[in-house]
């Protein structure tokens, strides 16, 4: 079973500009050979999304590609 996280998007994300960090940075860190499933909500809890954190670098590294072609397809549809 994985160990369930649950964030906050927004102040995460500021808490990202603020260290000049990545969301990927402070995953690596996370990372201790368990899986870990990362739960982000709005301001009032509501569900946003979620993201499954592997246990290894490695794997999360793959996905980081995955995540960052497909945000680019996004956008590119967006345009």
């Amino acid at each position: 079973m994985s160990k369930k996280i649950t964030i906050k998007a927004n102040d995460f994300f500021e808490l990202l500009k603020l260290k000049g960090e990545s969301m990927w940075d402070i995953f690596a860190q996370l990372i201790d050979g368990e899986e870990k499933e990362i739960t982000f909500v709005d301001d009032k809890a509501e569900y946003l999304f979620h993201y499954v954190l592997p246990t290894t670098v490695e794997k999360m590294k793959e996905d980081q590609i995955l995540f960052s072609k497909e945000y680019a397809d996004k956008l590119s549809g967006i345009n």
